[in-house]
């Protein structure tokens, strides 16, 4: 099982790791401008944070059904699926961009520093340019879904890894010799996002293109009239009605996640330009740990779904307790790497002396991450693959009302006797201690309700 485990993660822990590097690279190349840049980027990369994340069950939901269809070999409900998933995809995508105006105009609003108004606008540079690859993003999520519900990690690996070459070469091309700025660095993510989904559909019919040329056998049916069927087939209501209800409650639990996440990045910007370009630097750290841990998530996802899939009872426990103890080795290794070389990894993102030095008091945190998340993050992958997304969302719920309840019940503190104004340190320590309860919490929840949301689903 564990050989298993680790054909599974391991891919996708390379996978996860190139996906952050779409935002580390490009905090990399303008965190070497100017901070009001650092700040702007972290702005820029949370507005679609807010978005994209919300749209995050185009992947989960996508890869927790087909894992239980390949569990179950039933190929036509796995092509179904895919289809279902890349129409939501797509239709989501052309709202997104159609609104465009209006979720600039809310952003302003969310994100405005107060002491330098340049930064919102520069963020807003960047989100228009960017937005623009919605389609591709969206629809790389149901691809990408759709591999790992298949147990194939591998190919969302070199798609991963494709994608970030293209973005790394633009954005290094536009900026640097070009000088286009930050929109520069927007329209490299961009062309990488189109380039990485135009492989996805190449390894998707190469590798699984008879599934699809075998849905209909019938050589009197016409290609087209094969088209009619397999989408009236893939978008009736009462499939669709149990698509939207499983990631229905993904997308709320999502929702409080990205609502967390775009009030740290907005409370920090009211603090100081500093405290906001400190805090995304030190977020950076999270973002790689989240991301090491989603390798073996996503394994949780396609292993459980699978085992649940095949009614095999035995083998679904046994890779649950695998995952937990994979979980706390990584959060022992990361622990010990941030204590060692925490420094040298905030000097990649910016040399800023102001930052690197204003960040020192709070790296702490840091060693607090991995402790407060791993479980939180192993969790999320073994009830995405039990479709348990109900108590997915009731466990995001309470966790997130604990980080709001925690945050301004404490901010009080930070206003020192005799002053109108808060205590920049201490509130921003207040901030971090708000998140790291909420990470907590959700993992603790989940695993209380790991009998009855998951193993159950096996009688």
């Amino acid at each position: 099982m564990n050989k298993r485990i680790l054909g599974l993660a391991i891919p996708n822990i390379i996978t996860n790791i190139t996906v952050p590097l779409l935002g580390m690279v490009d905090m990399a190349i303008v965190g070497h401008l100017s901070a009001a840049h650092i700040g702007a980027i972290a702005i820029g990369t949370q507005i679609f944070n807010l978005i994209y994340w919300n749209f995050g069950f185009l992947r989960m939901g996508t890869s927790g059904f087909t894992a239980q269809a390949f569990g179950a070999q039933d190929m036509r409900e796995a092509v179904r699926i895919f289809i279902r998933a890349i129409v939501i995809a797509l239709a989501v995508a052309l709202m997104l961009i159609l609104l465009q105006w209006p979720i600039s105009r809310v952003s302003q609003l969310i994100f405005q520093v107060d002491n330098d108004p340049n930064i919102i606008h520069l963020a807003l540079a960047y989100f228009f340019v960017r937005i623009w690859a919605a389609p591709a993003t969206l629809g790389l999520y149901a691809v990408k879904g759709w591999f790992i519900g298949m147990q194939n990690s591998r190919l969302p690996m070199w798609i991963a890894i494709f994608l970030n070459i293209v973005n790394i070469i633009c954005s290094l091309l536009f900026v640097l010799v070009l000088h286009w700025g930050i929109r520069g660095v927007a329209l490299g993510t961009v062309i990488a996002q189109y380039s990485g989904l135009a492989v996805g559909i190449y390894f998707l019919f190469h590798k699984y293109g008879n599934i699809f040329a075998n849905y209909y056998t019938e050589a009197t049916i016409s290609a087209k009239e094969k088209v009619r069927l397999l989408l009236a087939e893939t978008l009736r209501w009462n499939e669709m009605r149990q698509f939207f209800k499983v990631n229905g409650d993904i997308f709320l639990r999502t929702v409080c996640l990205s609502t967390v996440f775009t009030f740290i990045t907005a409370a920090s910007a009211h603090i100081s330009s500093d405290v906001l370009a400190i805090d995304a630097l030190l977020l950076q750290f999270c973002t790689l740990f989240s991301y090491i841990m989603d390798g073996f998530a996503y394994a949780g996802e396609s292993l459980v779904g699978r085992y649940i899939g095949a009614r095999d009872a035995k083998s679904l426990r046994l890779s649950v307790r695998l995952l937990l103890v994979w979980g706390v080795i990584l959060t022992v290794l990361f622990t010990a790497i941030y204590a060692i070389s925490g420094n040298s990894f905030l000097s990649l993102f910016s040399d800023e002396p102001s930052v690197i030095q204003g960040a020192q008091p709070y790296m702490f945190w840091t060693l607090i991450i991995p402790i407060c998340g791993f479980s939180a993050f192993l969790f999320d992958g073994i009830f995405i693959g039990a479709t348990a997304s109900r108590t997915m969302r009731n466990c995001m719920f309470i966790a997130s009302a604990a980080f709001f309840a925690v945050y301004f019940l404490g901010r009080p503190l930070a206003y020192a006797v005799g002053h109108t104004q808060p205590d920049p340190f201490i509130l921003n320590n207040i901030l971090w201690t708000a998140f790291m309860v909420y990470l907590a919490l959700r993992g603790i929840l989940q695993a209380l309700s790991l009998k009855k949301s998951v193993y159950a689903k096996i009688k």
